[in-house]
């Protein structure tokens, strides 16, 4: 009994009833993190390095392998005569739900998993990495991109790719592209994805990361067909290179920045409460 006691004196003692919250829970001595330094601007070094180099190829492998197969997908729903004989929407959106996961849990601990420029846009607001590594990552995302869709393109033929619309992004019919734009501000994939990346130990990140990619294309495919990664949307815009990829196209690289930007901010007043720090 005697211990006992002594357990429940101690608990009371170490767990009061009236506990802090916010911001003033945090303590200097007592952290749930920590908070790592603020990436410079310009990492001159990074150049000479074989892992900025490595990472880049992560980058332009994954973002290849995430158009080849979401582009394939897409297009094989748009092939059928029916979407019953097909994957439908619910298929689309765990292709691309579940390349994520699987794209960035392999490559989380090589480049940080990124796949999207508007995450690296993101990262590079919140100070995570330097602006040489930032443009070096879009470059290959973007690349990478380009050359998964013209792979798909090689496999269905050219008449056949322009047929089935190539993949490309637009606005639907009957929504307007101030709606298209409010969507990809709004869409809580950036939020997630930011959060996740920096809060959460590497080996749960992608699932919440490829979870949240799944519920936005959910959403979103039947108003814009979705489009909250600006260099797929690029990679298919250029191979198909019809107007009907290039008329909303500006609409998938702003929105998804500006949403990057907001979830960056998010991120560094709420999450972090950096600027109420002493």
């Amino acid at each position: 009994m005697e211990g006992k006691e002594e357990d429940v004196r101690l608990g009371a003692n170490k767990y009061r009833e009236t506990q802090p919250i916010g911001t003033s829970a945090q303590s200097q001595d007592d952290k749930d993190y920590t908070e790592p330094p603020a990436a410079p601007l310009f990492e001159p070094t990074e150049l000479t390095s074989w892992s900025f180099y490595r990472a880049g190829i992560a980058e332009f492998i994954a973002t290849f392998l995430f158009l080849y197969i979401s582009v394939l997908t897409v297009m094989g729903v748009v092939k059928a005569p029916t979407k019953c004989s097909t994957v439908g929407i619910q298929g689309i959106a765990w292709s691309f739900g579940g390349m994520i996961f699987a794209l960035v849990y392999c490559t989380a601990g090589i480049s940080g998993g990124h796949i999207n420029p508007a995450v690296t846009f993101g990262l590079f607001l919140a100070r995570k990495l330097s602006l040489t590594r930032a443009l070096y990552y879009m470059v290959m995302q973007c690349l990478g991109a380009i050359c998964g869709a013209g792979v798909v393109k090689g496999f269905e033929g050219r008449h056949q790719y322009t047929l089935l619309g190539g993949g490309a992004n637009s606005v639907n019919p009957g929504y307007t592209k101030v709606m298209g734009l409010v969507l990809k501000l709004l869409a809580p994939l950036f939020l997630s994805t930011l959060s996740s990346l920096l809060l959460m130990p590497n080996i749960l990140a992608p699932l919440p990361i490829g979870f949240a990619v799944f519920l936005v294309h959910l959403a979103t495919i039947p108003i814009t067909g979705t489009g909250i990664n600006p260099a797929r949307s690029l990679g298919a815009a250029i191979i198909f290179n019809k107007d009907k990829g290039w008329d909303d196209h500006w609409i998938f690289w702003v929105g998804p920045f500006i949403g990057a930007a907001l979830a960056a901010l998010y991120h560094q007043v709420v999450i972090r409460a950096i600027p109420f720090k002493k």
